[in-house]
């Protein structure tokens, strides 16, 4: 992954946490999202992986 790219992806996370509103159920999706760029992040799944997350299948 590139500087550029990891840059990217951390810029949208915060943007998605500064979205977050609190409520468990409002933020579901939301979470999802952050979730899985921080896993993309970290290398624990390839990026053209449909598959999230492979030790829980989301």
């Amino acid at each position: 992954m590139t500087t550029e790219q990891t840059t990217s992806l951390e810029k949208r996370i915060e943007e998605l946490k500064s979205s977050l509103t609190g409520d468990m159920f409002q933020d579901m999706d939301t979470r999802d999202q952050i979730h899985n760029l921080e896993m993309q992040l970290k290398g624990v799944k390839p990026m053209d992986s449909h598959i999230d997350c492979v030790g829980c299948g989301s």
